[in-house]
């Protein structure tokens, strides 16, 4: 059974057109490749061939994955969401309560995580030490280096 992934409009679109990309424009270089190969002569000795046919076999695994994976894929209507609790998509402002640094993370789905611009996967120990946490708590997270406390100052979409 396939896990049901839940995205923004913009990172669902995102992988819409990396499938896009990778089925209309990488598939036929592919087939290109393997043409231009075959067309060089004995495949048995054809070093060029094999290679052809494993990036093929690569590029359709990928393609087979991301399929999947849309298949899977739900968009979250942002309205419907709790601002009382911390959710996927909650922008959250944290402090840390060992050095007082405080930071601003959205938490979203893996596949949309990017920490230089502040989103966190809800499945990364942080974002899953953060879910369903109210204002004013505290977080205690298990981190590889120990344990890290955070508390909530603020919650918003």
């Amino acid at each position: 059974m396939s896990k049901v992934s839940y995205y923004t409009p913009e990172g669902l679109k995102k992988l819409k057109d990396e499938l896009n990309q990778l089925r209309d424009v990488e598939r036929p270089k592919a087939s290109q490749a393997i043409a231009e190969a075959r067309d060089k002569g004995d495949l048995s000795e054809n070093a060029e061939y094999d290679a052809a046919k494993e990036a093929q076999g690569m590029l359709e695994m990928k393609i087979s994955k991301l399929e999947e994976i849309l298949s899977n894929a739900r968009v979250i209507d942002e309205s419907q969401l709790d601002v009382s609790k911390i959710l996927v998509l909650s922008k959250v402002k944290i402090k840390n309560q060992t050095n007082g640094m405080e930071m601003n993370y959205t938490l979203v789905a893996d596949g949309e995580a990017n920490l230089a611009a502040g989103k966190i996967s809800v499945n990364s120990p942080i974002g899953k030490g953060l879910l369903g946490k109210s204002l004013g708590d505290i977080a205690e997270i298990q981190v590889p280096n120990g344990v890290l406390k955070f508390e909530i100052l603020e919650i918003s979409r």
